[in-house]
């Protein structure tokens, strides 16, 4: 059914959940299972967790929250190396709760593309989609990793007709792309307008990373863009077909904006942006129109063992479960 927010997007729910980060950077965040309970209540459908913790994968079960989980950075050498140590950690972290816990994605490292880290990440899910073939589970849950949007890996990215990838991030995203088109695979992608508003205020206004551009501010052939999201979105979907990749989809595995701590944040501007990502993922993009988006929103908290700043302040939520500013998920 519709649903709306006060800056004027109404969208169509499309057929995606959408998600909610949840990060354990704080210590004095409430215990897991009244974690889980305060995304039941909010009608949180799925949820990123950056590791396989244990009390959490636990609170998780019997939940039906669609789980987003990643294998840590600091695993990558030996999951890339072992087989064996791949099996294992599927069998500890994934088969041990299956099917009690709903799993949809392993992201197979955080943002190492490019870097020292990147040539573990495809040895690396080749490994654990062998374990999962292994466990009977490639059909249920899909491997990928995420990569950030920043210009290490997208040197340009507007009008994305134009769009760029870095040499460095062409040189592993290549055979990877490949890789999740023949498994049926998302791209999950980090996208921060806010990111990219900080960087350049001068030439991006807060309309057109908030949502709330009332016109078009980029033509890019017949595609009109109104939101920086979706002129980034497109530039990664261009990016991925000069790759090959036409057919792989991208899940947005976070997105968000401060409250407080930075440049532009403030908390009117994280309820606007937040709101209207979740009310507009419905619609797709203007290259991939009425293809729902699948986004997780970062984050649920927020956590005090973060740096000072901006990264502080990303939450949804206090500690103490009330809400930093008012959003309501369809």
């Amino acid at each position: 059914m519709p649903y709306f927010l006060g800056e004027g997007i109404r969208s169509t729910a499309g057929a995606q959940p959408i998600g909610v980060v949840y990060g354990t950077h704080g210590n004095n965040l409430p215990p897991p299972n009244e974690v889980v309970d305060l995304y039941k209540s909010k009608n949180i459908q799925a949820m990123r967790l950056y590791d396989p913790n244990q009390a959490v994968l636990q609170a998780l079960k019997g939940s039906n929250i669609q789980l987003l989980l990643d294998v840590p950075n600091a695993d990558l050498q030996s999951l890339a190396s072992s087989p064996s140590a791949a099996i294992d950690w599927v069998q500890r972290n994934v088969k041990a709760y299956f099917p009690d816990v709903s799993f949809k994605y392993i992201a197979v490292g955080h943002q190492v593309i490019p870097g020292v880290q990147a040539q573990y990440v495809l040895p690396a899910m080749k490994n654990i989609h062998s374990a999962l073939s292994s466990a009977g589970l490639q059909n249920q849950i899909k491997v990928s990793t995420s990569i950030a949007t920043g210009r290490e890996v997208l040197e340009q990215y507007s009008p994305p007709s134009s769009s760029r990838l870095s040499s460095g991030a062409s040189t592993y995203l290549g055979p990877m792309v490949q890789f999740l088109a023949s498994n049926g695979a998302p791209l999950l992608v980090n996208l921060y307008t806010y990111r990219n508003y900080i960087g350049d205020p001068n030439h991006i206004g807060t309309e057109y990373a908030l949502f709330t551009s009332p016109t078009s501010v980029i033509q890019d052939g017949r595609y009109n863009y109104q939101y920086l999201f979706d002129t980034i979105m497109d530039a990664i979907y261009v990016a991925l077909e000069k790759l090959g990749g036409s057919n792989v989809t991208i899940v947005v595995s976070e997105s968000g904006w401060p409250s407080a701590g930075g440049f532009g944040a403030s908390v009117d501007n994280a309820r606007t942006y937040n709101q209207n990502l979740i009310n507009h993922v419905g619609q797709g993009t203007p290259r991939r129109p009425g293809k729902a988006i699948e986004a997780y929103v970062f984050e649920m908290f927020n956590e005090n063992q973060k740096p000072q700043g901006a990264e502080q302040n990303f939450g949804l939520f206090y500690p103490d479960r009330q809400p930093v500013y008012p959003i309501n998920f369809p």
